[in-house]
């Protein structure tokens, strides 16, 4: 039996993205299930082919707006005939997406390395987004029933995502945006960078070298430091791109600066991801992640070089 002294750190915010690369949601409290937190990328935007739009090529996916029924993220809920997904965009009429309906099932969606079968959600999102973003879309769901999407299996065993980059929950700390932010000529919002867990009362970069966390009743695994991308760049309320803060991390936050004995890829890092013990034990009640819990560090890393990545 661990016994734990005082806490590490508190979850101040909780966020999800419903849909891949779309705006999140924060929320008070979310249920957690075996592919990450309830309804977090569970829906993507796709090409004519079914290969995902991001926002890296995509930036307009910044300004979709999405929302849910508050109840949605509690563990039991089901939705009803009267349960949408509702999405607002500059110029564009709002879009109610059912939640409680039978969609076509289709093969050949893709996102990176994995490509397994969908949901299509419909003409009426097709002709939405192929309007907003002005070339052929499709908004797809994850089929659950047929498809399993597994983590990399190089950082972490039998753990599932859907339609997120990697890894199913990420994890920053307030006090690392804050470090940053102290040397940035413009403050950023952690919108940027897109965490599921924001948390606060620790030390700046300190998540870098979280191995296993207590949260509530749940174990996490911190299972690989977060490399950013071209996202963190582009500007979540006007769809513009800049050269920042990926210029600025470079200068502190590189593969070269924080991992010296290894082989540089030109990397930039900015958070933890993580995996759930709980995700993928039997069923049960009680995985649920609220604001304010407490965060306890189980087990660390000396040092960032010393964390995977």
């Amino acid at each position: 039996m661990v016994v734990l002294g005082a806490a590490d750190a508190r979850i101040s915010e909780i966020f999800v993205y419903p849909i891949k690369s779309c705006r999140g949601i924060s929320l008070p409290q979310c249920s957690i299930t075996p592919t990450g937190f309830r309804w977090d990328r569970q829906w993507m935007v796709v090409n004519s082919k079914g290969r995902a739009y991001t926002q890296r090529v995509e930036p307009k996916l910044a300004l979709v707006e999405v929302d849910l029924p508050k109840e949605a993220f509690t563990e039991d809920w089901n939705p009803t005939d009267e349960s949408y997904l509702v999405l607002k965009a500059p110029g564009m009429e709002t879009l109610k997406v059912s939640l409680n309906k039978n969609c076509k099932k289709i093969d050949g969606v893709s996102i990176w390395e994995w490509s397994g079968p969908g949901l299509d959600e419909g003409p009426e999102a097709s002709n939405w987004f192929s309007k907003y973003l002005e070339k052929p879309s499709q908004l797809v769901r994850f089929n659950t029933e047929l498809g399993t999407r597994y983590v990399d299996h190089n950082y972490a065993h039998g753990y599932k995502t859907m339609f997120s980059d990697g890894y199913p929950f990420m994890l920053i700390s307030q006090a690392s945006l804050d470090a940053l932010n102290k040397i940035l000529d413009v403050p950023l919002p952690i919108n940027r960078f897109r965490p599921n867990i924001l948390v606060e009362g620790c030390e700046p970069f300190s998540e870098d070298l979280w191995k296993v966390l207590k949260i509530s009743k749940l174990m996490f695994n911190g299972v690989k430091l977060c490399s950013r991308c071209k996202v963190p760049t582009i500007n979540q309320d006007t769809g513009i791109v800049s050269n920042e803060p990926t210029a600025t991390l470079k200068k502190f936050r590189s593969d070269q600066a924080l991992r010296p004995t290894k082989r540089s890829q030109g990397k930039v890092y900015f958070g933890q991801n993580l995996v759930c013990n709980e995700s993928i034990s039997p069923s049960g009640g009680g995985k649920v992640v609220r604001v304010g819990d407490p965060v306890y560090v189980v087990q660390k890393h000396a040092s960032p070089a010393d964390a995977a990545a």
